[in-house]
């Protein structure tokens, strides 16, 4: 959407053979050199990552995921290891923990099925299925159910039209629809809702949000608080802040997650690895402006260690 910024560019004098040689000697003999680590994996792009993580099996017939296993602990080995991952791969298998076992992590399914494009939402789908042999979308019709179900089946379509027109008519008649099937009258018609907000292009909502705001003489969000509970709620807010600004969600998101008591540091690694190539500064920028502190002042209270040195590093 616009004009976004990322943290993370392909470095300009890329050696790959320096990298791997260098990561090599911060695993040998006593203790682990974690800023070398910290200060190769922090400043290449994911294709340059990959290229490493490829170039040093070819060499030293090691897997590097596995060497670094060895080295690292906790929530620094946890960011290093998603970021020899690409952003796919890595959303694959988010998506995977997230089902696996008891209970659903439904947060993250929210998360990374709202606010990815029809382009992600494929490429997640295909990786998916090669890393588990597992269909996703049979996955998630097993592990949720109802309206919920519903919305996140038709997201993983991935049929949102992505182009930038408006049509006010479509606007108009969209936001009297949803104000029909919520607000006016008894009981919710959440197809209705699902089919506008997974469909339409964002500035198409936001024009229909803005038209309804006129109609119902209250925000979006509001009415579907009144109208929707639980993940179906989360679902449709998601969406509508994704359609606003798609930059100030993952802000907001990253809030949560160092908010209260702890740290939710698998959000922080998901986020800022994740966007740290398509529009972190930009979630930076939106994040001081929304929350009066620098992010990487909130990071740097909240994380300790070389998981914060490694953070702190991606943001820049």
């Amino acid at each position: 959407m616009g004009n976004v910024q990322p943290t993370i560019v392909a470095y300009p004098d890329f050696d790959v053979l320096a990298d791997i040689k260098a990561i090599r000697k911060a695993c040998k003999g006593l203790g682990t050199d974690e800023e070398a680590i910290i200060n190769i994996l922090a400043n290449r792009s994911c294709p340059q990552r990959l290229e490493i993580k490829q170039a040093y099996f070819d060499k030293y017939d090691d897997e590097l995921v596995e060497v670094l296993k060895k080295e690292l602990s906790g929530s620094f080995e946890k960011v290093v290891i998603a970021l020899l991952d690409s952003p796919t791969v890595f959303d694959a298998k988010e998506l995977r923990k997230a089902m696996k076992g008891a209970g659903t992590d439904e947060d993250i399914l929210v998360e990374i099925l709202c606010s990815r494009s029809n382009e992600e939402i494929c490429a997640v789908k295909q990786a998916y299925n090669e890393l588990f042999e597992r269909d996703l979308e049979e996955d998630i019709a097993g592990d949720t159910s109802g309206d919920v179900r519903n919305l996140l089946l038709t997201l993983l379509q991935a049929q949102r039209d992505e182009g930038f027109e408006v049509d006010e008519e479509q606007a108009e008649a969209d936001a009297t629809e949803l104000f029909e099937a919520g607000e006016g009258r008894f009981g919710t018609d959440e197809s209705v809702f699902t089919t506008i907000l997974v469909k339409r292009n964002y500035m198409q909502l936001q024009a229909t949000f803005k038209i309804y705001e006129q109609l119902a003489d209250s925000d979006i969000k509001d009415a579907i608080k009144n109208e929707a509970s639980g993940t179906l709620q989360k679902c449709y807010i998601t969406i509508v802040r994704c359609a606003k600004n798609l930059q100030l969600y993952f802000a907001r998101r990253l809030q949560h997650g160092m908010k209260g008591i702890g740290t939710d540091e698998d959000t922080l690694i998901r986020i800022i690895v994740g966007r740290a190539e398509i529009d972190l500064e930009t979630i930076k920028d939106m994040y001081s402006e929304k929350y009066d502190v620098p992010l990487k002042e909130a990071v740097s209270s909240e994380c300790g260690g070389d998981f914060k040195r490694m953070l702190l590093a991606i943001l820049h």
